[in-house]
């Protein structure tokens, strides 16, 4: 339990991050399965499209940090 109010602070901070991560981890997986769907489908334009949704928040998430940049490289 947090004693003094910078490190209640702290914990509040961390819950705030720890949503906007899992929130934007989660648009990523969104994303990349969507790719993944419209390839295994064979359309290659909707694979296309797909990617270009994709890749601006596959590279959002590796420079705010939510996943590592040779990760988000290799996706």
């Amino acid at each position: 339990m947090a004693n003094t109010s910078s490190a209640k602070k702290a914990t509040r901070k961390i819950a705030r991050r720890t949503a906007i991560n899992k929130n934007r981890r989660s648009r990523v997986r969104t994303y990349i399965r969507q790719v993944e769907e419209a390839l295994a489908s064979g359309d290659k334009a909707a694979a296309q499209a797909a990617f270009k949704v994709a890749e601006p928040e596959l590279m959002r998430a590796a420079s705010k940090g939510v996943v590592h940049k040779n990760t988000a490289s290799r996706k």
